[in-house]
C-alpha cells in the first residue's frame, strides 16, 4: 500500500484529461472459470479489445474492485497481464470478493500502480479500502475516512474524486443489503470535504448516476455478468459488459459515458438464484 501521492501530467495542453474506468472483472486462478456461464477472462479480453477499437485516448485507468472472483495471486496475475494492453496507468482499489492486502503486495511489481492518492491536472483522486475480508458488505473505517480528509485539507484548491467499491443503495432490495454498513457516516464525511465532486464505484454491476447534495454517484457496468436494476430478488440483465470513461475539465467540471459490448455477448445462467 503507497500513501504517498502520484502525479499525472495531462495528455492535452488546455488541461482536460480523461480516465477510464473498469470494475468488477470477477477473475479466477482458473483462467476456464464461469460466474454463472460468463467466462470472466474471455468477457474481460473482449471488452479490452473493443477498448482499444475505438481509439480513445486515456491518461489513465481507474479499477473499482472486484478484480477477483476467489482471492487468489493467481487470478491478480492474470488481471495485470490482461491489463498491459491498456497501455497508461493502471490503479486500483479492493473490492468485497478482493484480497486487498494481497493486491498491494503483488500488484506493484507486476505494473499495476498501488498509489492511493493521484493528482492529475487540477483533480485529486483519493482510492478507499471498504473491504470487509470475505463478506459481501462493506465497511470505510475511520482510519480510511481520516486519510481521505488528510488527502482533501493537503490540496484545498484542488477537485476531488473519491474512489470506493460500494456506492450507495441504488434501489435493488437484495443487492442493498450488501452496501456500506456504515454509508451514513461514509456520506456525512463526504459532506464536509466541500471539493469532493464526484464518488465513483462499482460493485453493482449496472449502470448507477445520482447527484445528492451536490456530489455525483456513479457506478458503472461490469466487464462480467450484469444485475437487473430495481429488482426485489437476484435478478440478472441481459445487458452486455460494459466500460466508462470519464473527461475532466480544469473548472471542477465532468462529462461521462457508459459505453457495451454488443447486446448478446456474453449471455449469462438466467436461471441462477444468486453467485
Amino acid at each position: 500500500m503507497d500513501n504517498r501521492v502520484f502525479e499525472i501530467i495531462p495528455k492535452r495542453a488546455d488541461g482536460r484529461f480523461c480516465v477510464l474506468q473498469i470494475t468488477d472483472t470477477h477473475l479466477f486462478e482458473d483462467e476456464r472459470a464461469d460466474l454463472l456461464g460468463v467466462v470472466t477472462k474471455e468477457s474481460f479480453a473482449a471488452v479490452l479489445e473493443a477498448i482499444a477499437s475505438q481509439h480513445i485516448i486515456y491518461d489513465f485507468v481507474t479499477v473499482t474492485g472486484d478484480i477477483s472472483q476467489d482471492y487468489s495471486a493467481q487470478s491478480y496475475c492474470l488481471f495485470a497481464r490482461m491489463a498491459s494492453a491498456l497501455k497508461a496507468p493502471v490503479f486500483f482499489l479492493p473490492g468485497n470478493h478482493d484480497d486487498g492486502p494481497l493486491e498491494y503486495r503483488i500488484f506493484g511489481p507486476l505494473g499495476i500502480n498501488t498509489s492511493r492518492q493521484l493528482i492529475c491536472g487540477n483533480w485529486l483522486f483519493v482510492f478507499l479500502n471498504s473491504e470487509v475480508y470475505a463478506q459481501a458488505h462493506g465497511w470505510v473505517l475511520r482510519s480510511e475516512l481520516d486519510f481521505l480528509a488528510k488527502c482533501c485539507e493537503k490540496y484545498p484548491s484542488l477537485h476531488k474524486v473519491v474512489g470506493i467499491h460500494l456506492p450507495l443503495m441504488v434501489g435493488s432490495t437484495w443487492l442493498d443489503t450488501q452496501t456500506l454498513h456504515n454509508q451514513d457516516e461514509f456520506r456525512a464525511f463526504i459532506r464536509r470535504m466541500q471539493t469532493v465532486k464526484l464518488v465513483l464505484s462499482g460493485h453493482v454491476h449496472q449502470e448507477f448516476d445520482e447527484i445528492r447534495r451536490g456530489v455525483r454517484y456513479l457506478a458503472t457496468p461490469s466487464t462480467s455478468i450484469q444485475f437487473m436494476p430495481k429488482s426485489h430478488e437476484f435478478e440478472l440483465d441481459n445487458k452486455a459488459p460494459g466500460w466508462r470513461y470519464l473527461y475532466f475539465n480544469p473548472d471542477g467540471t465532468f462529462d461521462t459515458e457508459v459505453f457495451r459490448l454488443p447486446l448478446g455477448s456474453f449471455v449469462p445462467n438466467f436461471g441462477a438464484l444468486g453467485y
